[in-house]
Order: C-alpha cells, then sequence, then structure tokens
C-alpha cells in the first residue's frame, strides 16, 4: 500500500486546528460554593468532572494528532508501533493519527 502522506498531513493539520481552538478550561460552574445549596454544589462538582474528563480526552487526542504529524515528518508514518507492518488505509482514514494496525489496536 502506498500512503498518501499529503492527504493524512493535510487531515491531521486540520485536526490540529480544531483542537487548537477549542476551549480546554474545566472551570466550575460557581466558583464560590461555601453557600451554595448541597445539591447545586454537588452537581457543580460532577459538571467539573465531566469537563476534566474531556479535557484529558482533548489533550490525548492532541498528543496523538502531534505524533502522527513528526512520524510523517521523519518517514514513519502509517507504521503499527508494536509490529512494524504497514497500518491499513481504512484504519488511517477513520483515524489518521493511529498508531498499531487492527491486530494491535488499543
Amino acid at each position: 500500500m502506498i500512503i498518501d502522506y499529503k492527504y493524512f498531513k493535510k487531515k491531521l493539520e486540520a485536526e490540529e486546528t480544531l483542537l487548537e481552538l477549542s476551549d480546554w478550561e474545566a472551570t466550575p460552574a460557581d466558583k464560590d460554593i461555601s453557600q451554595a445549596d448541597e445539591n447545586i454544589a454537588a452537581d457543580n462538582v460532577e459538571s467539573y468532572e465531566d469537563n476534566m474528563a474531556i479535557v484529558d480526552t482533548l489533550e490525548t487526542r492532541y498528543r496523538d494528532v502531534k505524533s502522527a504529524l513528526e512520524k510523517i515528518s521523519r518517514g514513519a508514518y502509517g507504521l503499527c508501533q508494536v509490529c512494524n507492518e504497514e497500518i491499513d488505509a481504512g484504519r488511517l482514514e477513520a483515524n489518521p493519527s493511529a498508531d498499531t494496525c487492527r491486530k494491535h489496536m488499543k
């Protein structure tokens, strides 16, 4: 299989731009909960925890995209990090930052 590096680089750069424009701040809805109702305070904590999970996901995705772009620049893109075999085009199309083949998917 011949990997179209330009195509995947363009896709990855577009995703990188979107991720950089994302709001990554996980701030609580109400910072002063000292006088808040117990249920409201619990809801705020839960909302903050949900936001933190989203931030963690965005950070992981951003690192994956940056890693894939770096692999393109050094000519190592599209190779499974476990077995060093080529990652099939369908998998890369679905997830351009994939670093493993289907056999070694996480």
